[in-house]
């Protein structure tokens, strides 16, 4: 009886450090309908661009598409955004955690550090006229704000990171397909992981 007293104890203990390092209210589900928006704005946004291809006589993208084109990306990321905070605080107040604590706070730095950075650089390049390069590099350093801020959440965050790197580094070779490649990454990987950490710790 008292082995088994001091197992619970210890498996409590763990519990607690767990939960003073990790930020375990994550919302799978949010990350499966980011990946949502994502296919609908990749939607909208190859329907922009086929238009384009079949009314010009040149096929260079005119300033107009790419503005619209960024917006699209620019609502995906703010639904995005706001459907995480708003079902992480719903899961976190169910959890009787709190939202803004030390572990979030390091979670959240530790992942815009390398998203602020491939945006800046994707804008640059924006203005540039390096259009063919901007979908690697967001899936590039969004795969890296995954991988960095994996240590303050759950591992499959690191998994997820790993992915779109991968695939960000593949539609470099694959010229045409980027596109395909940002659904891909953000979409479907979005939704499968975001499945995953649902059933496994959502509904657990």
């Amino acid at each position: 009886m008292e082995d088994r007293k001091y197992l619970d104890d210890l498996r409590d203990i763990r519990e607690m450090m767990n939960r003073s390092t990790q930020f375990i209210s994550l919302s799978g589900m949010s990350g499966v309908l980011a990946g949502v928006y994502a296919l609908i704005g990749a939607y909208l946004a190859n329907r922009m661009l086929n238009q384009r291809t079949h009314s010009a006589v040149s096929y260079r993208i005119s300033d107009q598409t790419v503005f619209w084109i960024f917006v699209i990306a620019a609502a995906v990321l703010f639904l995005s955004i706001a459907t995480a905070f708003i079902m992480t605080t719903m899961k976190a107040r169910k959890n009787g955690e709190t939202v803004w604590n030390v572990t979030s706070r390091r979670l959240v730095i530790n992942f815009l550090i390398p998203l602020v950075t491939g945006g800046v650089f994707a804008l640059l390049l924006l203005r540039h006229g390096s259009y063919l390069l901007i979908a690697p590099i967001t899936l590039i350093f969004y795969g890296l704000a995954c991988v960095n801020a994996s240590k303050y959440t759950f591992r499959d965050v690191r998994y997820l990171g790993i992915t779109i790197i991968i695939l960000g580094l593949i539609s470099i070779e694959c010229w045409g397909y980027a596109l395909e490649f940002w659904a891909l990454g953000f979409g479907v990987c979005h939704i499968i992981y975001g499945g995953i950490m649902h059933f496994k710790y959502d509904r657990a």
